[in-house]
């Protein structure tokens, strides 16, 4: 198990450029299966979850080809479906979330698509009905083994239907979606996840021969279409990243420009970092963080009371920045109520920041309150473990901006979904240490 030291107070300064968004990754990834065509994809984010997944096509068949930094070709022209009934896929299956967005193109071009319980981040239960209860709606027979924990879905030929979603699940979505193109007729989706990483999974496939409209709404038409084609795509930059470097510049009161952002798709993240007194300035395609010397106040309603931020589905703000938020929360001038209602054990991790010195208030598992120190008390350094991805880097946020050396065990995690982060923060000035 592999651990960060960081000495903490170090101010930072430069440019850091985000990586290729690892949940459109995991989505596009997975479409190659759908044609047996080439197709080439720009951005990959060098990062474990990508590579556990892009290392499970190739066992499934798929030939890929390293074109360049980020860039792989993939044409899926051989498909090796026996290996979906091997010990090493239950095993490989099962190590990464993303890899149940297999199952949809499977089931849509080959007829049947399993997968084992996918495991991923401990942050709250995720349970997996909606992607099969769309796989269903579509026509196809659902068979699940208790003792192996082993879903299967078969279907000669799925039909287009319309479907009402009993919640806006953005693999769910995908994973539809991707069915649903080459099903015969037409299949409306109403409930859809528009996140601009689904958006951009629509895009790749109508690129690719799908008829798919309603991009970027909650209601999408699919009209099935017999076969799909090769294509070329480049990720979006990642959101998560964009929102965690914003974090950490104000954090260590450090003048930071983030590179290349895609401004367009990032939603409500300026504007509630903005809520936190933040300065987020946009130049061109940039987002510029001004040193924060006078620290950061949080704004309160307009009748006075207290600030809530809480995560929603697409255009709400993301769940995956909660945690960030809070962190920065605890150096504000101010108070504000971190409500996260998609997974209820994300906010667990907010003992080591009260073990760091902030002043915290956990509510229940959805809910904190965090009391701004205004800089007038640093973080103190300490020992911890990173419980997952997202929550492992709020954690090394707050590291950077403590007084002393801080130790973070258990930093696989971080590398699930950051690439190469100790690298990259060192390069602005960060000290910190793999060891």
């Amino acid at each position: 198990m592999s651990t960060f030291v960081i000495e903490g107070g170090q101010p930072l300064k430069g440019s850091i450029k985000p990586q290729g968004a690892k949940n459109e990754a995991l989505q596009i990834l997975c479409a190659v299966l759908l044609t047996k065509e080439k197709i080439v994809i720009n951005n990959i984010p060098d990062i474990v979850d990508v590579n556990k997944l892009i290392s499970l096509l190739g066992k499934l068949g798929v030939k890929i080809e390293k074109l360049g930094q980020g860039s792989y070709s993939f044409q899926a022209d051989d498909i090796k479906l026996s290996y979906l009934e091997s010990p090493e896929f239950k095993e490989d299956g099962k190590g990464l979330r993303g890899s149940i967005m297999i199952v949809g193109p499977l089931l849509a071009r080959f007829g049947k698509g399993y997968i084992p319980k996918p495991g991923g981040d401990k942050i709250g239960r995720r349970r997996l009905d909606t992607h099969f209860e769309g796989f269903i709606n579509l026509g196809a027979k659902f068979r699940y083994r208790k003792e192996d924990q082993f879903y299967g879905v078969e279907a000669d030929r799925l039909k287009g239907a319309y479907m009402l979603l009993d919640e806006a699940s953005v693999t769910g979505t995908a994973n539809i979606v991707m069915a649903a193109v080459l099903a015969e007729g037409t299949t409306t989706i109403y409930n859809a996840a528009c996140e601009p990483y689904l958006q951009q999974l629509c895009k790749m496939l109508n690129r690719m021969g799908a008829k798919i409209s309603g991009i970027g709404s909650n209601l999408l038409k699919i009209e099935g279409v017999d076969e799909l084609h090769g294509t070329e795509h480049t990720m979006l930059p990642d959101m998560i990243e964009i929102g965690s470097w914003i974090g950490l510049a104000a954090m260590t009161r450090s003048e930071l420009t983030i590179s290349n952002v895609s401004w367009d798709d990032l939603g409500l993240i300026p504007n509630v970092f903005r809520k936190l007194g933040i300065t987020v300035e946009k130049d061109g395609d940039n987002i510029h963080i001004p040193k924060h010397n006078d620290g950061y106040e949080i704004q309160n309603y307009i009748d006075g009371s207290i600030l809530t931020i809480a995560d929603a589905p697409w255009p709400g703000f993301t769940p995956d920045l909660l945690s960030i938020i809070l962190v920065v929360a605890t150096q504000a001038r101010g108070s504000v109520l971190v409500h996260q209602k998609m997974f209820e054990s994300r906010l667990f991790f907010v003992d080591k920041l009260i073990d760091m010195g902030a002043k915290i208030i956990l509510c229940d598992p959805h809910r904190a309150t965090v009391i701004g120190h205004d800089f007038k008390s640093t973080l103190k350094a300490t020992t911890m473990t990173s419980p997952d991805i997202r929550a492992g880097v709020s954690l090394l946020i707050a590291a950077l901006s403590a007084k002393g050396t801080s130790t973070i065990h258990n930093i696989e995690q971080i590398d699930r979904g950051y690439e190469r982060i100790d690298e990259r923060l060192k390069a602005i000035g960060a000290k910190i240490q793999r060891v």
